[in-house]
């Protein structure tokens, strides 16, 4: 398998994340390796890494690259399970938690991936392949109203309604099965120079829902910084206004000492702050790494550290 998977903010997302060599860290999205095992390399031998990614092929790849060093342990699931996965590990607390949030250059230029506009395959979608529902099941079965929420909601297009009404007339007369099949349907009706991004809105927009990938972020967050211990970071790059507005919000809230009513005459909300952001603006890579990876352009680095 050749994998073309370029780590985003690389040394950017090392130098916040690891702060003790000897310590134990969380990696949400393992991939094909690439910033697991810059951290694999920072960490001294007495270090540990607990990596964990639902995409099969990933995992698969991973599991053979990384068979020989035994400070890293795979999982097989999705983020959203780290307490479980501490659990499995007897963790009480990871010294750094990271995730990456992107899809990767291989699942983008995989036609069998099926997450490409550009590429012919079956209108799928989800990372996870056990997931019941796929974006074909979305397309070709939801009502028009909902198609169109889901359009608007989560890719944050404004011809969202009309789009959905072109794919409920066009599905009555043939079935949408492939990427191609609904990528003809959005470019027929949308001018030409809007063409790209009105394709990468829509793909967004159901890979988000399929996956229900908003949720599963904020569950994430919550409970990786009940995992943090003192002093240690949470590091998290994202690439669209939504996933980066709750990343954003889940670390403002963890700063609050107090969550009362404007005018509240006392504090009676025992909220305690739990984070300190370390980026007080979001960190993004200059112009030679999106030269050299324009797909990196659209990346938000944020990072804060446990109280």
């Amino acid at each position: 398998m050749t994998v073309y998977h370029r780590p985003v903010l690389f040394d950017k997302s090392l130098e916040f994340l690891v702060t003790d060599i000897n310590g134990i860290y969380f990696d949400g999205t393992l991939g094909f390796g690439g910033h697991s095992s810059g951290i694999l390399n920072s960490l001294s031998p007495d270090g540990l890494l607990v990596s964990t990614d639902v995409d099969q092929d990933a995992f698969s790849f991973s599991q053979k690259k990384f068979s020989e060093d035994k400070r890293i342990k795979l999982y097989n699931m999705n983020f959203s399970q780290i307490d479980i996965i501490a659990k499995i590990e007897s963790i009480q607390f990871f010294s750094g938690i990271f995730a990456d949030l992107g899809v990767s250059s291989f699942q983008l230029d995989t036609a069998e991936s099926g997450f490409s506009y550009r590429r012919n395959a079956q209108l799928d979608l989800r990372m996870d392949k056990s997931k019941v529902i796929n974006a074909a099941d979305v397309v070709n079965s939801y009502s028009e109203e909902d198609l169109a929420n889901i359009i608007f909601q989560y890719g944050e297009e404004k011809n969202s309604r009309k789009i959905a009404k072109v794919i409920c007339e066009l599905r009555r007369e043939k079935k949408i099965q492939t990427t191609i099949d609904l990528s003809n349907i959005i470019t027929e009706i949308t001018p030409q120079r809007y063409h790209t991004k009105t394709l990468s809105r829509v793909f967004q927009a159901l890979r988000i829902y399929v996956n229900d990938e908003l949720n599963t972020l904020k569950l994430f967050l919550k409970k990786s910084i009940d995992l943090l211990k003192p002093e240690g970071r949470i590091v998290i790059l994202s690439y669209h206004s939504l996933e980066d507005r709750i990343v954003k919000e889940a670390f403002k809230y963890e700063t609050l000492d107090c969550i009362c009513p404007p005018g509240s005459p006392i504090c009676n909300c025992e909220k305690v702050p739990r984070l300190k952001i370390i980026t007080k603006k979001p960190v993004v890579p200059d112009n030679k790494e999106i030269e050299d990876n324009f797909r990196s352009r659209s990346a938000k680095l944020r990072a804060a550290e446990r109280i």
